[in-house]
């Protein structure tokens, strides 16, 4: 990481320069070269900080999320001298990785570049998780990271470490701001990096370094401006659909299929109608819904396969497919072509390492896809139909909440923003949610590195930055991983967030995996169920007492849609209680069924 020094510029508000000297390390990473070093007066802390905040805020940041500290002082009370002046909206965590997470969850949903403060020591640490998420799914996470002067570097003073390119790789830019000088060429250079500016370079989170010596506090006399009204920012976040010309009849029939990943969006469902191809969609594409939408896609795949009467020829990808074995079992078919839609760089694989042609225009996909014949369609919507029809057969048979049950209710009440946590809930949804006609809520997913890591605060982000009820559905692991996120201090904005969560004592997703098979053969005793299942004994009820958030329980699906069908108004946990022992035989349950609906179809085509 190279240090910036440069004199205090006349006025902190001066226009953003993206033509700084720098080059692309291997990692893909903005480095920059050698600044010179200037004779300059030394700016004092706060001066420094003011015109870090007034670069911020001029390259578009409208969000920033705080954590207290001593160091990162200067930076907090020019963040609350903006706030005050009502040019920034100002959050405040307690603990840092809630902090990552909620920023990150801000500039999910409002697209623009979220700005998290933290000081020196371990709490730059603790935005691990948050910057490597953001990393992978292309996320403009600002990172503020508060240090100790150079002289106070490694001498063993207190909450001093090496932070200067903490986060290596996991970033697209680095600097490293020395006491007294001014930060705006690293901070302008930063936000171009995080926003996609530099060619052939994604969106991503980037880390600036800001070193402050005492003194770290407002001189005397000093004080907040009047405050004035704060400004309310808001992105349209609403549901999209595209429409595309329909593909002409010179072209080809293919029995192609349209697979959209994580991210996908509405192109993706306009291009499948386009061309009279099925759409195979996961839930946090944003293109599930349309006509052409199937619904439980993945347990249609094998009966399309090279034996069958009608195999699948090609694929055509947007965005990043993460769910399930079938659809990675069909990308590695020999016998079939895919394509991967990509006008602009991606940060979640690296170049050459996949097999799909990168294709960076619609008309030379198109040129692939060809078109699709009317009975290649109609065999998979009619066979779609019958799957759906078994699967909803096979739920309405259990009196009790199921995962799959769950999922289908809240993907068909949610409204809004609808984030869905890893693990087995967002899976739910991709096997059971019915593709709507039209879109009715944006939906998020950490998809980047799939952990569960801080998804209550990124849904909180994403419910402040958006301006919309929003829905979280998660599994009761991954609501206790991110407990902590339901802390929001006094006078801190309350949300209208509505947590779903399944409580089903444990990490069920294991028992479908082959760790199911080992526990079910009973080679290892109970140490599937400790390792794996992590069972345990929370009262989330009381949890949410100690919090101060709303709290109901239900254990039938009867019981969700009710709960569900409640305005979201502030925020509020739907506890969902279940049982994972018998979802293994559920699953097979509804694969049987399927499998069963599906021949009958094909058979009569």
């Amino acid at each position: 990481m190279t240090s910036f020094n440069e004199p205090a510029p006349d006025s902190a508000s001066t226009e953003a320069r993206t033509d700084l000297p720098a080059s692309t390390d291997a990692a893909g990473a903005v480095r920059s070269s050698d600044a010179p070093e200037l004779d300059t007066q030394e700016l004092s802390a706060l001066s420094a900080a003011r015109i870090a905040v007034e670069v911020l805020l001029d390259g578009g940041v409208r969000h920033a999320v705080v954590s207290p500290g001593s160091r990162s002082a200067p930076m907090a009370y020019a963040l609350a001298e903006a706030s005050a002046a009502g040019r920034v909206e100002l959050l405040v965590r307690i603990d840092e990785r809630s902090a990552g997470f909620t920023a990150l969850g801000l500039a999910l949903s409002t697209g623009s570049p979220a700005a998290v403060l933290t000081t020196s020591g371990t709490a730059v640490g603790n935005l691990m998780p948050a910057v490597m998420e953001a990393n992978h799914a292309a996320v403009p996470l600002i990172v503020l990271s508060a240090d100790r002067p150079e002289e106070l570097r490694g001498t063993g003073a207190n909450q001093t470490t090496v932070q200067p390119d903490l986060f290596g790789e996991q970033v697209r830019f680095a600097a490293d701001v020395p006491a007294g000088s001014s930060p705006q060429r690293a901070i302008e250079t930063g936000l171009s990096a995080a926003t996609g500016a530099f060619p052939d370079l994604p969106p991503g989170p980037v880390q600036l370094n800001l070193a402050f010596r005492d003194p770290l506090v407002p001189a005397a006399g000093e004080g907040l401006p009047q405050a004035v009204e704060r400004q309310r920012y808001r992105v349209g976040t609403e549901p999209l659909v595209m429409n595309l010309p329909p593909a002409p009849e010179s072209m080809p029939e293919r029995r192609t299929v349209v697979l959209a990943g994580h991210d996908a969006g509405p192109v993706a469902e306009a291009f499948a109608r386009a061309h009279n191809l099925p759409l195979l969609a996961e839930p946090s594409s944003n293109s599930r819904f349309g006509p052409n939408a199937v619904g439980p896609y993945r347990l249609l795949l094998e009966h399309f396969g090279p034996g069958s009467a009608q195999p699948i020829e090609r694929v055509v990808l947007f965005g990043r497919p993460t769910l399930s074995r079938p659809v990675a079992a069909l990308l590695a078919r020999p016998d079939v072509e895919s394509a991967l839609y990509q006008p602009v760089p991606v940060a979640w694989y690296e170049p050459g390492r996949r097999t799909e042609l990168p294709l960076e225009n619609l008309a030379d996909l198109a040129d692939f896809a060809g078109r699709g014949a009317s009975a290649w369609l109609d065999t998979w919507l009619l066979a779609g139909s019958a799957a759906q029809h078994a699967l909803d057969q096979v739920l309405s048979a259990e009196a009790a909440a199921t995962g799959p049950s769950v999922a289908a209710l809240v993907w068909k009440n949610a409204r809004g923003e609808l984030l869905l946590g890893s693990s087995n809930g967002i899976r739910d949804v991709d096997l059971a949610g019915l593709p709507a006609p039209d879109p009715a809520a944006t939906v998020y997913a950490n998809r980047g590195l799939a952990g569960i890591d801080g998804t209550i605060s990124t849904a909180t982000g994403i419910a402040i930055g958006g301006r919309q009820e929003t829905t979280v559905l998660l599994g009761d692991v991954t609501f206790l991983h991110d407990a902590g996120g339901l802390l929001l201090g006094a006078g801190e904005e309350q949300p209208d967030l509505r947590i779903v969560v399944l409580n089903d004592s444990g990490g069920a997703i294991f028992g479908l995996l082959e760790h199911g098979g080992v526990e079910e053969g009973g080679r290892y005793g109970d140490a599937v169920e400790r390792l794996f299942g992590t069972p345990h004994s929370v009262d989330i009820a009381a949890l949410a007492a100690a919090y101060g958030v709303g709290h109901s329980m239900v254990s039938t699906t009867a019981g969700l849609a009710e709960a569900l069908d409640r305005p979201v108004q502030g925020r509020s946990i739907v506890e969902v209680r279940a049982d994972r022992r018998s979802l293994r035989q559920l699953h097979a349950r509804i694969k049987e069924a399927v499998a069963a609906a599906v021949e009958g179809v094909l058979s009569g085509q």
